[in-house]
């Protein structure tokens, strides 16, 4: 859609190019299991309900919005990749998707390590009982402070993103008399189909060590002499929302290149590379992800011929799945408040959230899905665009989609696929409450991180 410039913003409201859009959908009633959790369900009565409990129920006990985790989902798409990939690689869970004492809980139950790339993501990992051996730790510019934290409770790695780093983190092991194990982050000029902001592999970025002019070689050079760090492998990430094994391919062949050159030079063979994740999800039906199984053979195929070529030793693999295990397994449940027609454009349908408990739209251009579940209609469709209820002409959540056209204030809408970047990136614009996260299993619901109150908010406000 194209958008004028405006001081104030892009104006949302312009007049839109015909095919912009896709035809309604055969059934607005029906729920694509491909966006929507495993236990999601339309029950005999129209409502949909997770793990057994209603909607209606949900938001009665537990207000909108608010999102809703499957946790048999969240379970079985972590003991997915982790049976994908087998004992011979790791696989970290990106707690920057979304992350809460819980959740390490189940990460940890379910075999996972995680990858987290603040003090605060390490300080809650290890308060829930996450062994700080399985913990990787990220960041372009991680403080002292952080560095110490991670040294002192013996994370299992960190990942030097950095010249001014690699010696930072040395000096900091070195004075606590330890030895860091460390990865170096490398970009490899591939340039991921996504989106520019989450796309991290090209040079004009700000993460990494590039591998152009013998940057990244120099970076291995320098760790491999300074006592405090024991090098053990190479990072590389090249995105977010991929579909294309493609750029992997690519990103993998530079990356034993380098692995290559590190053992002619210096006679020494890493032990270990790390891909990223940034695999994608589906968003709306047409949205088309891999299975993590196909994922782990083509990245094992990739990487095994890859160093048969350079006649290396094959590495151990490492990936980092976040969204790609959290993202499907929650929706967010908005109470419908006003309706507003545009003739000859679409109907602007206000929920009680918005972009501060969904920033992505806004942030990303990203396309939700979203449909009527507190009852089944069987009214013609309408375009909608699903905003909050902020004071900002970008608050939207869902920019395009088709809704029931009987669809009245005090209805319940969902949008699922919210689990990953929602509530990690919430905020509390317009001095908004941030929404709850509730767990939902078997019968049962249990609030994993509560509703924030004004009195939170003003407790913060020292006057």
């Amino acid at each position: 859609m194209s958008r004028s410039a405006h001081p104030a913003g892009p104006r949302h409201a312009d007049v839109w190019p015909e095919g912009h859009y896709s035809a309604p959908p055969a059934d607005l009633n029906a729920l694509d299991p491909k966006v929507w959790a495993q236990t999601v369900t339309r029950t005999d009565a129209g409502e949909v309900s997770v793990g057994g409990i209603g909607v209606a129920a949900l938001a009665e006990e537990f207000g909108t919005p608010a999102y809703f985790v499957d946790e048999t989902d969240f379970r079985a798409r972590a003991r997915a990749w982790r049976t994908a990939f087998g004992n011979d690689a790791d696989v970290f869970y990106a707690g920057k998707a979304f992350l809460s004492r819980a959740i390490v809980r189940w990460l940890h139950e379910e075999g996972l390590n995680l990858d987290v790339c603040s003090g605060g993501e390490l300080t809650t990992a290890l308060s829930a009982g996450m062994p700080a051996d399985r913990i990787a730790f990220h960041g372009n510019n991680k403080s002292t402070d952080e560095i110490t934290q991670a040294i002192e409770s013996g994370v299992g790695r960190i990942v030097l993103d950095s010249f001014q780093e690699i010696v930072r983190v040395a000096h900091i092991a070195q004075s606590l008399g330890k030895r860091q194990r460390v990865q170096i982050r490398v970009t490899v000029g591939v340039e991921a189909h996504t989106h520019e902001f989450i796309a991290t592999a090209h040079e004009d970025q700000k993460f990494g060590i590039a591998l152009a002019d013998g940057q990244a070689a120099e970076a291995v050079r320098r760790a491999l002499t300074l006592d405090g760090l024991e090098l053990i492998g190479i990072h590389s990430h090249i995105g977010s929302q991929i579909f294309d094994m493609a750029g992997f391919e690519v990103a993998a062949r530079r990356v034993v290149a380098l692995l290559a050159a590190v053992r002619d030079e210096h006679g020494v063979e890493l032990p270990e590379i790390d891909l990223g994740g940034g695999l994608g999800i589906a968003y709306t039906s047409d949205d088309d992800p891999r299975e993590p199984h196909e994922i782990a053979k083509a990245l094992g195929e990739i990487v095994t011929r890859e160093c048969e070529a350079a006649k290396l030793r094959t590495p151990r693999i490492s990936v980092e799945p976040g969204r790609a295990i959290v993202g499907p397994t929650a929706f967010t449940l908005y109470e419908v408040g006003t309706i507003k027609p545009l003739e000859g454009l679409r109907t602007y349908v206000s929920v009680d959230g918005g972009m501060s408990d969904n920033i992505r739209t806004a942030l990303y251009d990203a396309e939700y899905s979203v449909a009527l579940v507190s009852r089944t209609s069987d009214a013609e469709p309408m375009l909608v665009r699903v905003v909050g209820k902020h004071c900002e002409s970008g608050d939207i959540v869902v920019k395009d989609a088709f809704l029931p056209s009987d669809l009245a204030p005090g209805d319940l809408i969902a949008v699922p696929a919210t689990g990953a970047y929602c509530r990690s990136m919430a905020s509390n614009y317009n001095h908004a409450l941030r929404p709850p996260v509730v767990a939902v299993r078997d019968g049962e619901a249990r609030v994993i991180v509560r509703r924030e109150t004004e009195e939170d908010l003003l407790r913060l406000d020292v006057g």
